[in-house]
């Protein structure tokens, strides 16, 4: 009976530290795609600093990861086993800004380091968008990767 006691201790033991090894953070703004090639179509991108969880280590180039809902691949060079820490939100690119249809002054879709506040939309080309309707939003950047809010 000990001993029994002490092989399924051991065993679920071993789980949940291979479970503390199956989460890897994305270092970049990340595509998610239906094969593991570059060739193949984005599904969704995951943001910079996401944790995700992975089945198996492995020296593999591309890995199969849930996200969101939804199930594709991901390079595994822009995963890390150590979250980083993205000190600040700070914009890459010129702020712009255009009159939307209700003739309200919205910021024009711009890179960050990270999801800015106001933010409604992520861009398939790593924008975010700060559109307050969800028709046409992104609609010259490749369109939406996912919905913020």
């Amino acid at each position: 009976m000990k001993k029994g006691f002490l092989l399924l201790l051991t065993f679920l033991m071993s789980l949940t530290l291979g479970a503390q090894n199956s989460i890897r953070y994305v270092t970049a703004n990340l595509n998610m795609r239906t094969a593991p090639n570059t060739k193949s179509y984005i599904i969704t991108q995951i943001p910079k600093g996401t944790p995700i969880a992975i089945e198996e280590d492995c020296d593999c180039a591309w890995i199969p990861v849930s996200y969101n809902g939804y199930i594709g691949y991901v390079s595994t060079k822009y995963l890390s086993k150590h979250k980083h820490s993205y000190h600040s939100t700070r914009p890459l690119s010129k702020i712009r800004y255009y009159t939307n249809s209700r003739g309200h002054r919205v910021q024009s879709p711009t890179r960050y380091t990270s999801a800015p506040a106001g933010a409604t939309a992520l861009c398939n080309d790593g924008t975010y968008s700060f559109s307050q309707s969800r028709r046409g939003t992104c609609s010259h950047h490749g369109g939406v990767a996912q919905w913020l809010r």
